[in-house]
């Protein structure tokens, strides 16, 4: 049965209440953005309650969440109209009100997670601060999905629950899921990033990244791990260039080994890399993004990794011009030198070669097919990230 529509109710408020029909209207034309009532959900009904009222809509906002409740009484939606007079809504009204936005927002953060209608993060997506059109509609789906399992008596697993409403084909959809589309939308959004030499670089590896990379192995680190697992490393051998690099990128970055009296012993979480090649390939091709401490850093690493992902053969020199031209165009420095790109792309390269996924010397760069494969992994990982808020602290 659908819900009964906005214009009537208010009327028949109109009619009982007067004294409320003004609140109500205000509040359910927040609430349902001019959409009809049937579409709401209860997450809706929550985030309108306990952030949109109190951050942004003026007023008496207690008197306004108890018209809103009437007018949903009147419509036959019990369950959001006691969410509008309920203990929870009141309080956290009242938090906002004497503690400020940060304690409220907190208060509200807490009361929506008990709920169960708020979609978990899963090992397929992260939902982001700052959701796209597809990811809005994905979210909104597997909290409906989330409320009707719940209205139903069910003991709810929200994650496998999740998984599944996102991943599963849908006939809505056109017999694709939810989670294409939000992966679509995201590598999207990530091809039309800043500057026109950043995108025409980017646009081809849209469909590219589309699909997950096949997971390889990485025998340097495996050779590497399963020595300190098994006699442990001497501090103070000096190897090649490239084994101090993998050494250090074990130790430091991965935490994968770790000093043990004289030695380089592994960690509890190096014996899981090692007991899991997939394990191993997602975290060090998350690496090879991750390691820049500013955005510029990335987005030179990420600009290196697109130009090397086919296998090409560039001298260091023409790599770094390249990823000028393009990091140049981005907008970071009013002038972008090749003195600002060296530094990210040299400790790239020498990651990817102390992993012998590229080779390299003075004189030329080049990946072979698991390290094109390892960039492509990297730039994936990337270009899905969830969108969060800057901080500004």
């Amino acid at each position: 049965m659908s819900a009964p529509d906005v214009t009537a109710l208010l009327a028949e408020l109109e009619r009982s209440q007067p004294d409320l029909a003004e609140d109500a209207r205000t509040a359910v034309e927040w609430l349902t953005g001019g959409e009809p009532l049937e579409t709401v959900t209860q997450l809706d009904v929550c985030e309108f309650l306990w952030y949109t009222l109190p951050l942004k809509v003026g007023g008496d906002h207690e008197s306004l969440a108890h018209s809103l409740g009437r007018l949903l009484h009147i419509g036959g939606l019990e369950r959001y109209a006691a969410l509008c007079v309920s203990p929870t809504t009141l309080q956290i009204l009242r938090t906002y009100a004497r503690e400020g936005e940060d304690a409220g927002t907190s208060a509200y953060q807490q009361a929506l997670e008990a709920t169960g209608v708020l979609p978990p993060d899963v090992p397929e997506l992260q939902w982001s601060m700052i959701m796209g059109p597809e990811e809005l509609g994905a979210h909104i789906a597997c909290s409906a999905a989330l409320e009707l399992a719940i209205l139903s008596g069910e003991d709810v697993d929200r994650s496998a629950l999740t998984r599944r409403w996102l991943t599963e084909p849908r006939a809505d959809l056109g017999g694709d899921s939810w989670l294409n589309r939000v992966h679509g939308e995201r590598l999207n959004r990530w091809v039309l990033g800043r500057g026109p030499a950043r995108r025409e670089l980017a646009q081809p590896f849209e469909v590219r990244l589309h699909a997950p990379v096949t997971p390889q192995p990485l025998p340097a680190l495996h050779r590497l791990l399963s020595l300190a697992a098994s006699e442990g490393l001497p501090l103070r051998l000096a190897p090649s260039p490239e084994a101090l690099r993998l050494r250090e990128l074990a130790e430091r970055e991965l935490g994968a080994i770790s000093r043990d009296g004289a030695k380089l012993a592994i960690t509890d979480y190096g014996k899981r890399l090692l007991r899991s090649p997939k394990t191993m390939w997602a975290a060090v091709t998350r690496l090879l993004l991750a390691r820049g401490e500013h955005d510029f850093e990335v987005s030179a690493r990420e600009a290196a990794l697109m130009l090397l992902a086919d296998g090409t053969l560039m001298s260091p020199s023409e790599l770094r011009e390249r990823v000028a031209e393009v990091v140049g165009g981005e907008g970071w420095h009013p002038t972008t030198t090749l003195e600002d790109v060296a530094p990210p792309v040299a400790d790239l390269v020498a990651q990817l070669t102390a992993l012998e996924l590229a080779f390299s010397d003075e004189l030329a760069v080049r990946m072979d097919r698991p390290g094109q494969l390892a960039a492509l992994a990297a730039l994936r990982a990337h270009a899905l990230q969830p969108r969060k808020y800057v901080s500004s602290g």
